[in-house]
């Protein structure tokens, strides 16, 4: 079963819907999925259609992208520590950065993109 997840600020990113639920016991929470994405927001480091690569439990740090659930709908960012906390920063400037409270809202880290067909458009974050 395909599910679309969305943010509020036009990038979109599709999935399983077992790459989200936990719960599912033939689900490793654990293992890495693919998200292809749609929209604007990150660009220029991440365009539409590319395909990038989410761990689970990789490391979050101020720096890292990473794919977060915000105002219920799933997002990716590049996650931000600042003086006053967290941030969720969208690398294109006419959308406005997202402050969060802690990490619980992380689950997973970008570890690669690709763009299909275009082996050599692979760059890989860790």
């Amino acid at each position: 079963m395909q599910t679309q997840a969305h943010d509020a600020s036009n990038t979109y990113v599709e999935a399983t819907q077992t790459a989200f639920d936990a719960t599912l016991p033939e689900c490793a929470g654990g293992e890495s999925f693919a998200l292809m994405v749609q929209g604007f927001s990150m660009a220029p480091e991440f365009l539409e259609g590319e395909i990038i690569l989410i761990e689970p439990e990789g490391l979050a740090r101020s720096g890292s992208y990473v794919l977060a659930m915000h105002a219920q709908e799933w997002t990716f960012r590049q996650l931000l520590r600042t003086a006053d906390g967290w941030l969720l920063h969208p690398l294109n400037p006419a959308f406005p950065d997202t402050a969060i409270p802690d990490l619980t809202s992380i689950h997973g880290v970008i570890i690669q993109k690709a763009l299909p067909g275009r082996r050599r458009a692979s760059k890989h974050y860790v």
